[in-house]
């Protein structure tokens, strides 16, 4: 084997590695060998806390919607998918959904405000 084909099969054990890692830490699958489980545990949680946090600015329907389950709500959420959205608006809306589908939250959400009512002075009767 040359050095090349040696540098190739190295990178792709590395990358089949953090692969695992990385869907242990954000899918529950199984931690691979060498890892210490409760830093591991620790470092999911706080991945999914992250996220919660997140979804819960872009989504502040889906928040109020969880009400103090939220987090509850949102690690089962987590759980169920084998890997996270792509990027945080489909994760605050896949969190909406999958919390419509257990009817926790209404199937038609309100309307956002306009971007310019915040600018209207409110009117007092």
């Amino acid at each position: 084997m040359t050095d090349r084909e040696e540098l190739a099969a190295a990178q792709r054990r590395l990358a089949e590695a953090q692969g695992r890692l990385v869907a242990a830490l954000v899918a529950g699958a199984d931690l691979p060998e060498g890892f210490d489980r409760e830093r591991m545990r620790a470092q999911a949680a706080s991945l999914i806390a992250k996220r919660r946090g997140i979804v819960a600015r872009i989504r502040p329907d889906a928040a109020i919607a969880a009400g103090a389950d939220l987090a509850a709500e949102f690690a089962a959420y987590a759980r169920s998918r084998s890997a996270p959205p792509p990027d945080y608006r489909t994760d605050a809306d896949d969190f909406a959904a999958w919390l419509r589908e257990r009817g926790r939250m209404p199937q038609n959400p309100p309307p956002k405000p306009r971007w310019w009512s915040r600018l209207v002075p409110e009117k007092h009767h």
